[in-house]
C-alpha cells in the first residue's frame, strides 16, 4: 500500500467536526483516539470476522457486542428494533456510545440507532469493506429500507470518530474488496482526473491507500460544502439514481457497488464511456446488465432525490467535469436502454 496509509482528516462542521484516522493498526488502537470508559455497544454483521468487533469490546470499559445477520435485509425496521431494544437492555444512556464495526449496512444502521436512541448519542464508525472505507463511512448518511426501497428511512448524524485500518481489508473476500472500488471511481470522475488515471494506467491493488485518501478527502470537501445534501452533495448521487434502481431490483444477485458502475455508463458523455468501460473491466466491476424498462421504472419514481416526477440526475462530460440535470424516469430509462439494456 501507498505512503497515504497513516494520514489525519479532520470533517470541518463546526461543533460536528471530527477526524478520519487512516492508519494500519489503528482499529486495535481505537483507545488512543477515543473515550471508551463508558457503555459501548459495539454492532458489527454475521459477516465481519469476529474479532474485529471484539477487538473494539477489549479496549472498553463496559462493552456488549450486538451482531445483526450479513446482507442488506438488514437495514429494516425489524432490525432496527432488536438493535435499539439491546442497547436499552445493556442500560445504556445519554452519555454512552455505539461503534459500528462493519460495511455500509453495519454503518448506516448503527449510526440510525445512535441518531434516535435517547434523541441521539455519541456514534464511531470504524469501516471494514473497501465501500465503507471510501463513501459511505464518512458525511453522516445513516438510514435502513423501507420495503425494496434503499435508504428513504434515515437522519444525518455526524460520528464523534472514523478510523479507517486498511489491515482489515486482508479478510475482504475479493468481491467485496472490487465492489468499493466502484465509488472511487466515481470520485474520480466527478472531481479529481489523477485518480481516475490511477485507474486506468496503474496497479490498483498496489495504490489502494492513496485511493481510499483521495476518495475520502474529495467527500469531505463536498460534505464540508453541503451538509444536509441542499445543492452541491447531489453530485455524489452520480451513479445512483440508476444504481439504487438496479440494486432494488436484483433482488440481492448484486452488490452496491456493482450496481452504481452500471448506473454511471448511461450518465456519462459517449465519449468518456468507452474509458469507463475499461476501468470497470480492468477492476472485474460489470458493465452489462440484464434487465427491463418495467423491472426498473418503479423504483426510479420513488426515488428520494426526486422533485415531484422528476429526478436530478448527475452527468459526467470528461474526469472533473459534471453538471445537474433534471430528468424524467422514462428519459433516464431510455438513456439505460441505450446503453446496458
Amino acid at each position: 500500500m501507498s505512503d497515504f496509509i497513516g494520514t489525519k482528516l479532520t470533517m470541518n462542521l463546526g461543533e460536528r467536526s471530527y477526524d478520519i484516522i487512516v492508519k494500519r493498526g489503528s482499529l486495535e488502537n481505537l483507545y488512543q483516539f477515543a473515550r471508551l470508559d463508558r457503555r459501548v455497544a459495539v454492532v458489527t454483521d454475521s459477516g465481519v470476522p469476529a474479532q474485529y468487533a471484539q477487538m473494539v469490546a477489549d479496549q472498553c470499559k463496559d462493552a456488549t457486542i450486538i451482531t445483526v445477520p450479513q446482507g442488506e435485509a438488514s437495514k429494516s425496521f425489524k432490525i432496527l428494533e432488536t438493535v435499539l431494544r439491546q442497547m436499552l437492555d445493556f442500560g445504556m444512556g445519554r452519555g454512552d456510545l455505539v461503534v459500528a464495526v462493519g460495511g455500509g449496512v453495519v454503518g448506516d444502521l448503527a449510526g440510525f440507532a445512535a441518531s434516535i436512541y435517547m434523541r441521539g448519542i455519541d456514534f464511531i464508525n470504524c469501516p471494514t469493506t473497501t465501500l465503507s472505507m471510501i463513501d459511505s463511512s464518512i458525511g453522516g448518511k445513516t438510514a435502513v429500507d423501507l420495503g425494496d426501497t434503499k435508504n428513504i428511512v434515515g437522519a444525518f448524524w455526524q460520528p464523534k470518530l472514523v478510523i479507517v485500518d486498511p489491515d482489515t481489508l486482508s479478510t475482504l473476500p475479493r468481491r467485496h474488496f472490487i465492489n468499493g472500488l466502484a465509488e472511487a471511481v466515481k470520485a474520480g470522475l466527478l472531481a479529481d482526473p489523477e485518480l481516475f488515471s490511477i485507474f486506468e494506467k496503474e496497479d490498483v491493488d498496489d495504490r489502494i491507500g492513496e485511493i481510499i485518501c483521495r476518495s475520502l478527502r474529495f467527500k469531505k470537501s463536498i460534505v464540508e460544502q453541503d451538509e444536509t445534501e441542499q445543492g452541491m452533495r447531489k453530485a455524489l448521487n452520480f451513479g445512483h439514481t440508476i444504481g439504487h434502481a438496479i440494486e432494488s431490483s436484483a433482488g440481492g444477485r448484486l452488490l452496491h457497488g456493482e450496481c452504481v458502475a452500471l448506473g454511471m455508463l448511461p450518465m456519462c458523455a459517449p465519449a468518456l464511456r468507452p474509458r469507463l468501460i475499461r476501468v470497470l473491466r480492468k477492476c472485474g466491476l460489470p458493465t452489462e446488465i440484464e434487465t427491463t424498462r418495467e423491472a426498473l421504472l418503479p423504483y426510479l419514481r420513488h426515488d428520494k432525490k426526486g422533485q415531484g416526477a422528476a429526478v436530478t440526475a448527475v452527468e459526467v462530460d470528461e474526469p472533473g467535469s459534471f453538471r445537474f440535470t433534471t430528468m424524467m424516469p422514462e428519459e433516464i430509462l431510455h438513456r439505460l436502454e441505450g446503453v446496458l439494456l
